[in-house]
């Protein structure tokens, strides 16, 4: 982009970094009572309840394909982290991978999968499940971190950009198939 074209857009805005854990307006730690850990056999009907009732479609065998190729592949930069309340519900589900050179981009971690239960959601979940995947790409030596969503899901787009996500480099191309 010229110089010219960039002044007529303003300034560039600095990148956010994922914070750590800071203070909410009620003196407690965002998140807080939550153990964010990778998920168990034992949890997958809640994400399977949870992502339900956010799509309004129950995907059991797609989350089972899931567990099945995510659930013991951290060493491998594969995460599927729950989100556990004090109680032991879970409340909310991260998944990603680290990716290399798709589309010539070098390594760096992808995102394809974040949801709260509507009911535990402004409790900072969603933050600390983020932050998780985020420190897993980190020690498997990424430095970035992207995802992809459909442009009207407005709020999934304003969750990821008040954590400091912006438009990448890439454009995604579909086209429908014939049968």
């Amino acid at each position: 982009m010229s110089k010219p074209a960039r002044a007529a857009q303003g300034p560039k805005r600095p990148k956010k970094k994922l914070a750590a854990l800071a203070p909410v307006a009620s003196g407690e730690p965002v998140g807080a009572g939550l153990n964010v850990r990778p998920v168990r056999r034992g949890d997958l009907d809640a994400v399977i309840e949870i992502d339900a009732m956010v799509t309004g479609i129950e995907k059991r065998d797609y989350w089972n394909s899931l567990y099945r190729r995510y659930a013991d592949a951290v060493a491998t930069g594969q995460h599927f982290l729950v989100a556990v309340s004090d109680d032991e519900h879970v409340v909310g589900f991260v998944i990603g991978e680290v990716r290399d050179w798709e589309f010539g981009s070098p390594p760096c971690g992808w995102v394809f999968a974040i949801d709260v239960r509507p009911d535990a959601r402004l409790g900072g979940t969603a933050t600390r499940l983020l932050q998780a995947i985020c420190a897993g790409f980190r020690r498997a030596g990424v430095s970035k971190v992207r995802t992809m969503l459909s442009r009207d899901n407005t709020l999934i787009l304003s969750f990821f950009r008040s954590q400091g996500m912006m438009i990448g480099p890439f454009i995604p191309l579909e086209m429908d198939l014939e049968s």
